[in-house]
């Protein structure tokens, strides 16, 4: 019993290192694409507020929503955006409208920062915080009624976790 007791208090303990270790990632991760612009930062903080929100709300009407999901999509909320670090400053920044160039490149944000999660996902495996990351990032531009970017996914092809965080993105931009 005694052994039990600290075989179980090992792995309590690593299991919480390792949840730290991920927290710490995501937290760089999140501050890569803030180096691009100070915007972004605020807006990441605002994003995983208004997702564990909405989450919280779902959890009372939705059987697939329960602590863990609203946990896990309000921290990986924080990623949704990553894949503007690989977008040319000159397009990120502009101020103003873009040109229909323009917009064809920044819409690759989702394509790039899905491609990078899922290349983390398939080293790491099936860990639901990383397929959840993936889901988001790859489906935050996606829209109900198929117009949106990367893939044009309509209705409930979209991840519930790609239409949450889409739903907290288009709030913020037009509250900000």
């Amino acid at each position: 019993a005694e052994i039990n007791e600290n075989l179980e208090e090992i792995v309590q303990r690593r299991t919480a290192a390792l949840l730290q270790s991920r927290s710490a990632v995501i937290l760089g991760l999140a501050k890569l694409a803030e180096s691009r612009d100070d915007e972004t930062g605020r807006h990441l903080d605002r994003i995983r507020r208004y997702v564990r929100i909405l989450g919280e709300q779902l959890k009372d009407t939705d059987p697939e929503v329960n602590e863990e999901f609203v946990s896990t999509i309000s921290e990986t909320a924080a990623l949704h955006d990553i894949g503007k670090v690989g977008i040319p400053d000159d397009v990120l920044l502009k101020p103003g409208r873009l040109t229909d160039e323009q917009r064809a490149v920044i819409q690759k944000h989702p394509l790039i920062g899905g491609d990078t999660l899922l290349a983390v996902k398939q080293r790491w495996g099936d860990d639901t915080f990383l397929v959840t990351a993936c889901e988001i990032a790859f489906a935050h531009h996606e829209r109900w009624d198929g117009n949106g970017y990367p893939f044009g996914l309509a209705g409930d092809m979209i991840p519930l976790s790609g239409r949450i965080v889409a739903l907290a993105d288009v709030y913020d931009a037009l509250t900000t």
